[in-house]
This record gives C-alpha cells, sequence and structure tokens, in this order.
C-alpha cells in the first residue's frame, strides 16, 4: 500500500513540462491537446502528487501508479483538477490506505461540460469521470469518522420548545417590555408603556417590575420617545435598551443608549445577554432601540445537538445533516457544526437555529429519532459546475447544472475499495449509467468471484447528486455500508438489471431522494407525460400506473440483503423490491428468465422508513421488459401491476414455499402507507407503525387463483395511529389540523379526512396477532381506525383473514383506541362505499380480542349474507358480529356483458346483495366473490339475461361444508350440469361427472349427498348444492385434489334469451325459510386479555454496536454458518461471502 512512500514527485515532473523539457516529455508519457497536458502514467512510474495541479486528463496503466501524498499532521491541501482520470491494465491510484488512513485535504475536482464538442467521449465512460478498468486498482481511504447515528433528544423548532420571540414596530412610543421566564425561554409578559405621555404607565411598570420574581428576565427598549414623565432619566427620542435579571445586580444588566441629533438618534442601541434554559439549552435575549423598536428571543448559534454516538471525530466547519421525522422528507436541515468547548463526545453545536423540530425520543414505543448523518470528509470528489441549467439537460424540470461527474468501475477490475471519501455534484442526468458510484456489470465481486479481499463501499458521503448514489449493475456481492446519500435525483441506492444478487446494504442512510429522468419510475407527473420518445407513437403515459416509484432503495431482486438501513424521506417510496421476468437493459437477454418472484428473500432486518411520500416499505410490481409496439405502447422499464412475490425452494413452484421474514421494521411519518407488501408467505415481526396513512396494508397472493396456500402474517408488532409527535407547520407539509387523540393541532397525512388505518386488510389470507394497538382516535372531520380495509374495493376478501391476541391500549400511556374496527361509510373518500369488496368485507375474531367474542366473524353491517338473529351490532363501527361458519363461492359467468347479480339468503329475501363483479362492465366474463354462510340457502338473479355458462368455484369449503344455491333462469331453459377438479399446477380436469335433475327441493334436500338439481319452472330457479367432497389444508383455498367446481350450460330458448332473469318475485315467499344460527352465540368476555398484545410494547432500533450480533442471530434462525471473522474485517463484512439461497 502507498502511505507517504518514496514515489517521485509528479508536481516536479510537471513544473519541468512547464518549461518544455523533452526528455521529461518523453519519459512521462505527457503530450498537449487543446493547449491541455493528458499524463499517462505506464509500468515501472510511480508518482506521488505533492501539491496541486490542472490536467486535461491523467491515464494510468500497465503498473503505473499515482499515490497522493500525506504527512503525520495532515497539513497539505492537494486538488487535482481534470477532465477525467481512467485506470486500467494494471495502473492504481491510491489516496491512503485501510490500515494507513490519509490525514490531509484532497481533492479531485472534474470539470467539462456537456455541450463541449470539440471533447472526445472515452469509450464505455464517457466524460467528467474517474474510471477504473479491466486491470485497475481504485483505494480511496479517508480519516475515520462517524458517518451518522441518531439524535437522543428532540430538538424544537427555533431550538426553543416555547419557540422564538421577534418583535419590531417603528415608533412605538414609551417603553417597551418583556418579560421571559428563565427556566424555559418563554416570554410570560409582552406590555407597552406610554411613559411620554402617561404617569400612570410609568408608575404602572414600576410596580410591574417591583412585582416580578427573582431570576426573571426583562427586556425593555424605547419607542418613539419615552421623555415626558421620564425626563430626568432619558431624553427626547433618545434611543435605549436594556437587558436585565430581577434581583441579579449590576453584574447581570446590560444596558445601551444613543443621543438624538439632527432628527437622528445616532444608532442603534442594542443590549443583549445570553442564558441557559434549565434543559440546558442556550438563548439570547435582545432589546434594540432606533427609529424602529423590538426585541428578539432565540437561539442562533447556541443549540446543541444530543447524540447517540461518539462524534468526537466530528469538527468545527464540518457540515452536516439531521433528518426530517415529520411527514414532509423536507424537513430535513443542513448545518455548519461550530466550536463547542463545553460539550461532551456526544454533542454537537450548529450554526443558526433549526426551522422544524426534529424528534431525538422513542414516542409512544416507537423509535422516531432523527438521523443525523456527517457530510464533509477530508478526501473529496466533486464535479466543477455551472452557475444554472444550459443546453439539453433537461432546464424544463431543473434550473440548475446536472451534468456532474461520475465515478464508473467495470468488470475483472483488479481492486476497488472505497472509504470516507466525500462525492459531492456526482451524477448527470443526460445518460444511463452516470452515477456517483456505479458498478457496471462486474460479475461477482467477493471471494466468489476470485476477490481475496472483497469489494466494498464504506463510509461514503454523496451529496447534491444529479443521479442516483449508488448504481450496482450485473454485480454481486458488493458491500455498501455506513454510506449516506442525500439530496439525489432518481432512485438512490439502485440495483438496475434485475439479476444483482447477494449485495449487501449495512447501515446506510439514504434522504431527500428526488425524482430524476432517466428511467420512467424516476420520473414524476409531468416527467412521465412529457418525456415520451420512447413510447409508442401518440400515447401518453399515465403516471400513477407506469411512472411515480423514485426510491432511496430500488430493490431489483429480492435476493440480496438489507440490514439497518434509513430510508428517510424520498418523493415515492423508502424501499421498494421490484421484479424482472428477464434481465433488462445492457443484461438484456443474458438470462432469459430470472424468476424473481419466486426467489427467496434476502435477510431484511432492522431498516427504518420515514417521511416518504408515497410508501415506506413496498412489495409489489414488475418492470415493463419489452420494448413499445402498438399493442402495447408503454415505455420499456415502466412499472407493470401484473407481478406477484411468492418466494419457493430453488425458485421452483412445485418445491415449498419460504416465507420472506421482514423483522423489524420501523415506519412512521409516511404521508400513504407504511408498507404495502403483495405476495405469498411474507411475514412481519418485531416492527413498529406510526403516524402513516396507513400503517401497514397486506395483499395477499394466497387468493384463488395465485400462490395457494400462501398467507401473511403480522406478530409482535406495535401499531400508533396518531403519536406525540404532532410535527411542524410547514415544510411542504400540507395538511394541519386537530388530532384525535389530544385534540391538539398537528401536521396529517394525505389530508384533513382521509381515514387513518392501523392495519389494513386487502385480500387474503392474511393474519395479525400479538399486537398492539394505541391512539387511534376519530375526529368529526376524519375516521381514525386500527383495523381498516382498502378503500373502494372491488376484490375478495376471504373470511380467512383473521386476528389474535390483540391489545389495544396502554395501560400506562391510558391512550385509548376509540375505533378498533371500522367498515366505511358513503361519504369522502369511501365514496359510495358499495364496491363489491367493501360490501363483502369481513375478518375472523379468533379469540374475542377486538370484538369481546370468541371465535366469531366480524362484517359490515348490512351484509345480510352472513347475519342470524343472534348477531350483535356494532354501530359506531357499521359493523356486525357473527358466529357461524364462512366460506366463499366465486360464481364466474361467460356469455352476459353488463350483468349485475342479486344474491339472497333465503331467512332475509328483502334485504340481497347486488354484485357488479370485479371486471369491466362490459366485459363479456364476469366474476362476483359473495361470502356465504355454511349450511344456509340463497338465490341468485340477474338485472338482465341470464349468462349461458356459469361456473361455481368452492373457496375455502372445508370437506363437507355446503350452501344450497338457486339460480334463476328462463322457464324453458335445458341444462347440462357438471363438476370437475381443478388442477392448477397442470392446468388439468379431473373427476368431472355428470349432475342429475329430481323432481322437487325436497328430493334435492334428501339426496344432497349426490350430484342432483332441481328445476323449478314454476319459479324460474335451478337448485344444487355447492359441496366440498375433499379434505383442504392450511392456508390453502381449494381441497388437497385440487379446485372443486360445478359448471352449469344454459340452453335458453330463443325467444326467451333477452328475458331479464330476476325470480325475487316469484321465489318469495314460497322459498323463505325462518332466520337460525347455526353456530351458537358465545357470550362475550368479561376479563381482560392479559396474554395479548405485544410482548415487548416498544420498537426501537437496534444499535450499531450491536448490529452484528443482531445479524448472527438471524443468520443462525436461517441455518447460515458464519466463519470467524478475522480481526482487520468487520463480521459483516463476511456475510456477503457466506450468505446465498
Amino acid at each position: 500500500m502507498f502511505c507517504g512512500g518514496k514515489s517521485k514527485n509528479l508536481n516536479y515532473w510537471l513544473s519541468i513540462i512547464e518549461k518544455k523539457t523533452l526528455s521529461l516529455i518523453l519519459i512521462v508519457n505527457i503530450k498537449t491537446v487543446l493547449n491541455h497536458l493528458v499524463v499517462v502514467v505506464r509500468s515501472g512510474e510511480h508518482y506521488r502528487l505533492d501539491s496541486s495541479a490542472t490536467l486535461y486528463s491523467i491515464t494510468i496503466q500497465a503498473g503505473g501508479k499515482i499515490v497522493f501524498a500525506d504527512d503525520k499532521k495532515g497539513s497539505k491541501n492537494i486538488t487535482l483538477r481534470t477532465r477525467h482520470i481512467l485506470i486500467e491494465d494494471g495502473g492504481a491510484l491510491h489516496i491512503g490506505a485501510p490500515k494507513c488512513r490519509y490525514r490531509s485535504l484532497a481533492t479531485i475536482t472534474l470539470v467539462g461540460r456537456s455541450d463541449e464538442t470539440a471533447v472526445t467521449e472515452v469509450p464505455g465512460m464517457g466524460h467528467k469521470f474517474l474510471g477504473v478498468n479491466a486491470g485497475g486498482t481504485l483505494e480511496l481511504h479517508g480519516s475515520e469518522r462517524l458517518s451518522w447515528t441518531f439524535l437522543t433528544r428532540t430538538v424544537p423548532a427555533s431550538g426553543l420548545a416555547t419557540g422564538d420571540h421577534g418583535f419590531q414596530k417603528n415608533f412605538s412610543r414609551g417603553i417597551n417590555l418583556r418579560v421571559v421566564d428563565q427556566d424555559t425561554a418563554e416570554v410570560v409578559c409582552n406590555e407597552r408603556f406610554d411613559t411620554h405621555d402617561s404617569r400612570n404607565d410609568s408608575k404602572r411598570l414600576s410596580q410591574l417590575l417591583k412585582s416580578l420574581p427573582a431570576g426573571r428576565i426583562v427586556a425593555l427598549a424605547t419607542g418613539d420617545s419615552a421623555v415626558k414623565t421620564l425626563f430626568l432619566y432619558l431624553y427626547f427620542r433618545q434611543a435605549w435598551a436594556l437587558v436585565s435579571v430581577i434581583g441579579g445586580g449590576n453584574g447581570s444588566c446590560t444596558e445601551d443608549v444613543r443621543e438624538h441629533e439632527n432628527h437622528d438618534t445616532g444608532g442603534k442601541a442594542l443590549a443583549r445577554r445570553d442564558f441557559v434554559t434549565v434543559d440546558g439549552v442556550g438563548f439570547t435575549v435582545t432589546a434594540y432601540s432606533e427609529w424602529k423598536n423590538g426585541f428578539q428571543v432565540d437561539a442562533v448559534d447556541k443549540v446543541v445537538l444530543n447524540l447517540m454516538d461518539d462524534v468526537s471525530s466530528w469538527k468545527p466547519g464540518d457540515r452536516i445533516v439531521v433528518a426530517s421525522t415529520d411527514y414532509s422528507m423536507h424537513q430535513a436541515e443542513e448545518f455548519t457544526l461550530l466550536p463547542c468547548p463545553h460539550c461532551n463526545r456526544k454533542q454537537v453545536r450548529i450554526q443558526g437555529k433549526p426551522q422544524f423540530t426534529h424528534v431525538g425520543e422513542i414516542l409512544d414505543g416507537v423509535d422516531m429519532r432523527a438521523e443525523v448523518a456527517l457530510l464533509s470528509r477530508n478526501i473529496l470528489i466533486h464535479g466543477e459546475m455551472e452557475n444554472s441549467c444550459y443546453g439539453k439537460n433537461w432546464c424544463q424540470y431543473f434550473s440548475y447544472d446536472t451534468f456532474g461527474g461520475h465515478i464508473k468501475i467495470l468488470g475483472n477490475f483488479s481492486s476497488v475499495h472505497l472509504s470516507q471519501v466525500e462525492l459531492k455534484h456526482m451524477g448527470q442526468q443526460q445518460k444511463k449509467g452516470r452515477y456517483p458510484v456505479n458498478f457496471h456489470r462486474c460479475g461477482d465481486v467477493d471471494q466468489r468471484g476470485g476477490y481475496s479481499d472483497p469489494t466494498y463501499l464504506n463510509s461514503l458521503s454523496i451529496h447534491h447528486s444529479f443521479s442516483r448514489c449508488v448504481g450496482i449493475h450485473a454485480t454481486n456481492g458488493l458491500l455498501v455500508r455506513d454510506t449516506v446519500g442525500y439530496v439525489t435525483l432518481g432512485h438512490c441506492f439502485f440495483l438496475e438489471d434485475g439479476i444483482e444478487q447477494r449485495n449487501i446494504f449495512f447501515h446506510n442512510l439514504g434522504l431527500l431522494t428526488r425524482p430524476g429522468t432517466i428511467l420512467p419510475t424516476d420520473r414524476n407527473d409531468s416527467m412521465c407525460t412529457e418525456i415520451t420518445g420512447r413510447v409508442h407513437k401518440g400515447y401518453v403515459p399515465l403516471p400513477a400506473n407506469e411512472c411515480k416509484a423514485v426510491s432511496t432503495f430500488w430493490i431489483a431482486h429480492p435476493n440480496n440483503h438489507l440490514i439497518s438501513n434509513s430510508a428517510a424521506g424520498s418523493q415515492d417510496a423508502g424501499i421498494w423490491y421490484v421484479f424482472h421476468n428477464s434481465s433488462t437493459g445492457d443484461s438484456h437477454g443474458l438470462i432469459p428468465e430470472t424468476k424473481a418472484e419466486l426467489t427467496p428473500l434476502g435477510i431484511f432486518f432492522n431498516n427504518r422508513v420515514h417521511s416518504n411520500f408515497k410508501a415506506g416499505l413496498f412489495i409489489d410490481r414488475k418492470v415493463k421488459s419489452t420494448n413499445a409496439t402498438a399493442t402495447d405502447p408503454r415505455e420499456y422499464l415502466c412499472l407493470d401491476n401484473s407481478a406477484r412475490f411468492r418466494p419457493h425452494e430453488n425458485s421452483a413452484p412445485s418445491r415449498p414455499r419460504v416465507a420472506a421474514l421482514i423483522d423489524t421494521l420501523i415506519s412512521f411519518k409516511n404521508n400513504d402507507l407504511g408498507a404495502w407488501i403483495r405476495g405469498g408467505d411474507i411475514i412481519i415481526r418485531n416492527s413498529g407503525f406510526a403516524d402513516n396513512g396507513v400503517g401497514l396494508s397486506f395483499a395477499s397472493d394466497g387468493s384463488y387463483p395465485k400462490d395457494e396456500g400462501s398467507s401473511q402474517e403480522v406478530s409482535q408488532s406495535l401499531f400508533v395511529g396518531e403519536s406525540r409527535n404532532r410535527g411542524t407547520n410547514g415544510g411542504q407539509n400540507k395538511y394541519w389540523g386537530i388530532g384525535g387523540v389530544d385534540g391538539k393541532m398537528r401536521t396529517l397525512p394525505r389530508n384533513k379526512t382521509f381515514p387513518i388505518r392501523g392495519f389494513q386488510i386487502n385480500d387474503g389470507p392474511v393474519r395479525i396477532l400479538n399486537s398492539t394497538f394505541r391512539a387511534f382516535s376519530p375526529t368529526t372531520e376524519r375516521f381514525t381506525m386500527a383495523v381498516g380495509f382498502s378503500l373502494k374495493n372491488i376484490w375478495q376478501l376471504t373470511p380467512r383473514n383473521n386476528l389474535s391476541s390483540l391489545a389495544f391500549h396502554d395501560p400506562l400511556l391510558i391512550i385509548q383506541v376509540t375505533l378498533r374496527a371500522f367498515f366505511g361509510r358513503p361519504g369522502e373518500w369511501f365514496e359510495q362505499n358499495d364496491l363489491d369488496g367493501d360490501k363483502n368485507s369481513i375478518f375472523h375474531d379468533l379469540d374475542g380480542s377486538i370484538s369481546s367474542y370468541t371465535d366469531t366473524y366480524v362484517a359490515r353491517a348490512d351484509n345480510f349474507l352472513i347475519r342470524h338473529p343472534q348477531c350483535v351490532d356494532v354501530p359506531h363501527w357499521n359493523g356486525v358480529v357473527c358466529s357461524g361458519k364462512y366460506s366463499q363461492v366465486y360464481i364466474q359467468t361467460q356469455g352476459a356483458s353488463n350483468l349485475s347479480l342479486s344474491i339472497s339468503r333465503d331467512e332475509y329475501p328483502d334485504k340481497p346483495m347486488v354484485l357488479r363483479g370485479i371486471r369491466s362492465q362490459t366485459a363479456p366474463s364476469q366474476q362476483y366473490q359473495p361470502v356465504l354462510m355454511m349450511g344456509k340457502s340463497y338465490t341468485v338473479h340477474w338485472n338482465g339475461p341470464a349468462p349461458r355458462e356459469t361456473v361455481l368455484s368452492l373457496i375455502n369449503f372445508d370437506q363437507g361444508d355446503w350452501a344450497l344455491l338457486g339460480f334463476c333462469y328462463p322457464n324453458e331453459t335445458v341444462f347440462q350440469i357438471t363438476s370437475d377438479i381443478y388442477n392448477k399446477q397442470n392446468n388439468t380436469f379431473d373427476g368431472i361427472e355428470d349432475y342429475g335433475p329430481v323432481s322437487s327441493i325436497s328430493d334435492l334436500e334428501k339426496r344432497q349427498q349426490g350430484r342432483k338439481y332441481f328445476f323449478d319452472k314454476s319459479v324460474g330457479l335451478l337448485w344444487l348444492y355447492a359441496r366440498a367432497w375433499n379434505r383442504r389444508d392450511g392456508h390453502s383455498y381449494c381441497s388437497t385434489a385440487g379446485c372443486e367446481r360445478v359448471k352449469i350450460i344454459a340452453t335458453i330458448r330463443a325467444n326467451q334469451k333477452t328475458q331479464t332473469c330476476n325470480c325475487t318475485a316469484n321465489a318469495y315467499p314460497k322459498y323463505r325459510k325462518p332466520a337460525s344460527n347455526i353456530v351458537p352465540m358465545p357470550k362475550p368476555n368479561t376479563e381482560p386479555c392479559r396474554a395479548c398484545g405485544a410482548s415487548q410494547v416498544s420498537t426501537v432500533q437496534t444499535p450499531y454496536e450491536r448490529a452484528g450480533q443482531a445479524l448472527n442471530y438471524v443468520l443462525d434462525r436461517q441455518g447460515v454458518h458464519l466463519p470467524s471473522c478475522p480481526r482487520a474485517l468487520p463480521c459483516v463484512f463476511w456475510v456477503i461471502v457466506s450468505v446465498s439461497h
């Protein structure tokens, strides 16, 4: 390694060059291009850069080496300014080494404009870069500094818990007074005394000052004039200001006076003193008087941040950023550090004052402490920028220059390790692959790829980037740790082609991730609809469906590892797992079928997502992997909605499922979704959700006809509706209104009326157990509920969704949940609340911990398909609690469009449920998905001609379950009815049997064990039993033999084909039955459930120093063996070597 070795001095050679020494030009391989110096360092040439230099370009190859000079005091300040540096074929650039850190200041400035046509682009690299080609070595190692940490004490807006105080007024005659509480800095008295005209005001001022308790801070300032009644002390229009402490003596007093001469005051009278609150927060009280008088109570330059870790490596002059802890990511704030002699090793003092509150506490059990990151490093690589946007650089979207520098590493490099490096103004919006750091098609970069010293990025500060933070492109096994990405355009930590695997992201922080132009998924609304060069001619993209997905962590393959990361603010999502059917981009065709949707999830442990606009964590959707055509005009790599994550062993659907584990996710202040997770066999545990629009939404893949048997589960988790983190009005937070728990003003998600939900049930089967809910209370404007449903839902909701062992308050905090569940009402957000899924909303309360009735089902109050007389209504839920057994019949129709289905229980014929179906009303086929009580009879009617073909699929029926169904047809219809078993794996139909007719409904009821039907021509009802003959296991929606179905083919006479088939008037009262229950309604629980709720009701980020232990625990639980860690390498480093699926 190079650590100040005896290399040739490159600056010496450069000085000779300037004297035009020809022999040296030949030796050092320097030539002039456009009157600039081009340096090529080759075999046997080892150079040390001792001072700053400007060169056209540098190429280091064939064993050549350059090292930046350093000394023990770190006194050097070296800047290398160049268009590009290319390292290849045995060449090496060294600034420091892992065991010999660089101490001085080193800067590489990359120069150039995007419109310089005379500058030749370097193949594969472009312009304005530091590039590593095959055989190249890049080793950059700055001084060891803590990358980022957390606040441990809340910093209020202005720095003072009571807020700052400012006042200024022209010609406010007399003496103006402020009294300040010495313990809190709160202004407790605000008065003006007209001592110019009123002797009574003079006496009143004197009496007030005498009444104040000792220690109170007083600030006084004259206005226009105070002389008539105080002429012994002040003269006409004399400016005077005083700040003092009651009972503090002359030593506590600061006073200033200015003479009034020639119609002028002679300057401003200003008095100022510094104080400290009882909590140790410094503040300043200022009074001043001139033609204007005023007061200021503030903490400017006095605010001290209390931090979790030792930050003694952070120095005065360094820049830091404090993350937002509110809905808007734009409340992140940058500060410069000031000297702080009285600070301890975990404190720093900042210049200025914060505009927004930054939480430094665990509130209501959820760790909301703001991340604090160091931006400064002693090795800086940055792009030299123009003052504003120019040329073809998307200036309609960006007012500033976005043609920064970039670092690009290509495959077969010799060695690349970057640590403690600052990258600023890097990345280019003009082209893909021009990122601050981009590993481009490097293959395996760990021991699997032959690197005995596996590749890593460690403690980088990447900020104000113009395209991403770290790009990982067809590269596997890279370690990215302790790296900060702040203010970037486009996805920040980015996996590109959908084939990147075994990469590990450990303890990284990303915040303020903004839209960019590169990919459709980077773009916002306007970019999406206006950048149309790659869509089919004339097509206008739909932003919500194809774009608007920019994410801090864009994970394009599930077999990667995320541990202890923070996604602290993105325009769209914090962490997004997206799926590729095949390799895309430059890797297109390399792997025709990635099977990403079937691949087990890597380690996901101890991650945080907050202050994101769309979602904290998002697992769903894929990217389009075909070019735009007339058939599908959408752009290549836009979002596509057809992916379903369903992990199986060896990525084979015929092998057992492998549950994806999301362990210790902290999600708060996400404007829309704390987490949206679609797929099969996904488990969330030990997690916390607070102040999200919707805390957690499961969209399960285990519903017919998807990944049968799969489910989703959340356990040992905490949900908080509206925490004590009330936020700060402003900073692009749009909504400020009344909170539901304490009635105080707070920032709000979405808008003032948005229905906040803790756990949202969608599809199924899903389950939640051993979890705690806190602080869900509606207001007059807004429903806020612990458990809710997807709004305006057309899709099914299985009765197999179940809840158990839930707690709805914390006895110590007494934060009650006043709305445990809610089924919606017509109105804003819910609209008419009348779509098929809305009407069939239901869940199973296994132990009564939500409804107080054990083993009951909770459904919408107006659903009479599932009711019986003993059901208990819960009006403020718009719900009903019923005992019974419930399953679904999927009714699929062919040969009739624009049909709505009306289904009635024979016990409640005047309470039908009308279903529109899940597809467009104009579709030739349709599917209806009612939930039915088993052992009951129902009639089905249509608002138009009966369908030619109807298939009944028995969903979640247990062996022996049945429902008696009557379908309305014209009375001359002829039927062919069969039953079969559909085998989804091989797409075959087995066990085909015909149904035979019987002559009466009583005959049918006697022979329900047989496959029979009865057609009552007098009424027009075709009666048959939907009965399950085979056993069903676990979460499977079909039997072990396959999916049991009944198929009805109706031959309708020509003169009856247009007849509307609604037989209700004829069917009842003939088939009406008295209402009854099959399963008795249990008595309500009277004893509190002591075992309910999360066993640990605080969800806290695992400390950094314990993350390695926690990681080892997770790996051990997955049966992964870790080798012992060499002392020179961190344990986490070895994870990428040892972990694979």
